[in-house]
């Protein structure tokens, strides 16, 4: 299965996706840093940074390696709760630029990721209807990446379509391989860490701060600050400030987001810390990918034999025994 990947990032959807068994042929972003990053790490096939604001100047590009899959997280930030939740932003007209270069190309499958609130926005329906109208059959579900794989509390919206399909075509194989319990900083780095607890800076400090390694961590956000000297504390912290406590470290907050630990990072300390906020992880990406792989070569496989059925019994006759 081909796939193009639009606002790809670092490409933590293409490598998942690619870990899968898909094959990516090309990849598109407008953040230079990001695309530099995505090309020292994913090779075989193109990574463009361009504006895909403009469905008419990227359908061209694109539409002529006929993919079967596009998938994409368009921009998340007026949909997130650690942005401005403003619709009028701007970035949520790109979910709707990603729907209209998808209903354009017709691709038998598309997958879009975005923030768990894109589901209370007035975006979202508008998108739906583009689909629907288009043919394709959609398949939407919430899924929090510490039962597919992640250490990691995080909350991401997913959206299927399949052209000519039903709704909810992929309900069954998204939710049969989900864990029944959530991964740990433990259950996936071991002792390998060093540390029992560790700090990661609250958005205010009517929220806990530190964390122990034996529970997910929380969503990996696109900053990382240090200790203030002034952080009072929290009920809810798993440890009290010590000598020894700290945040994590740029390369351990990737692996979190289950990169690989020899993923080469490009562009400065703070859009690295960005790119790696921004990413959807690379295995929940996989989770997703395997999902759709394994329905895609169950309905394949339905049809061939159905058809091989009718054609054996069409040539019976003439059949050697």
């Amino acid at each position: 299965m081909n796939a193009i990947d639009l606002y790809c990032g670092c490409g933590g959807l293409s490598l998942g996706f690619k870990n899968a068994g898909v094959n990516i042929v090309a990849a598109f972003d407008n953040w230079t840093p990001a695309i530099e990053t995505y090309r020292a790490n994913i090779d075989g096939h193109p990574a463009h940074c361009m504006d895909l604001s403009n469905p008419d100047i990227v359908v061209p590009l694109i539409g002529g390696s006929y993919p079967d899959i596009i998938i994409g997280g368009p921009p998340c930030q007026d949909f997130s709760s650690a942005g401005k939740r403003d619709e009028n932003g701007g970035r949520a007209d790109l979910t709707l630029v990603f729907a209209r270069i998808v209903t354009t190309i017709k691709p038998r499958y598309f997958m879009m990721e975005n923030v768990a609130r894109i589901v209370k926005s007035k975006t979202l329906p508008l998108a739906k209807i583009i689909y629907r109208e288009a043919g394709y059959g959609l398949s939407e579900f919430v899924l929090d990446a510490s039962f597919c794989g992640v250490p990691q509390q995080r909350k991401r919206f997913f959206l299927f379509g399949e052209l000519n399909g039903s709704d909810s075509f992929l309900d069954s194989h998204i939710n049969k391989n989900r864990a029944p319990l959530p991964m740990t900083l433990r259950d996936y780095f071991g002792n390998s860490l060093g540390i029992e607890h560790y700090y990661r800076h609250p958005r205010s400090y009517a929220r806990r701060a530190i964390f122990s390694i034996n529970e997910p961590s929380p969503t990996i956000r696109g900053v990382n600050r240090p200790i203030p000297n002034g952080y009072p504390g929290h009920s809810g912290d798993t440890s009290k400030i010590t000598s020894e406590l700290r945040p994590l470290t740029t390369q351990e907050r990737a692996q979190i987001q289950t990169f690989p630990k020899d993923f080469v990072f490009k562009g400065t300390k703070a859009e690295q810390e960005l790119m790696i906020g921004n990413a959807v992880p690379v295995n929940l990406a996989y989770y997703v990918a395997n999902a759709l792989l394994e329905y895609h070569e169950s309905h394949y496989d339905r049809h061939f034999r159905q058809n091989r059925a009718i054609s054996d019994h069409a040539f019976r006759p003439f059949a050697r025994e």
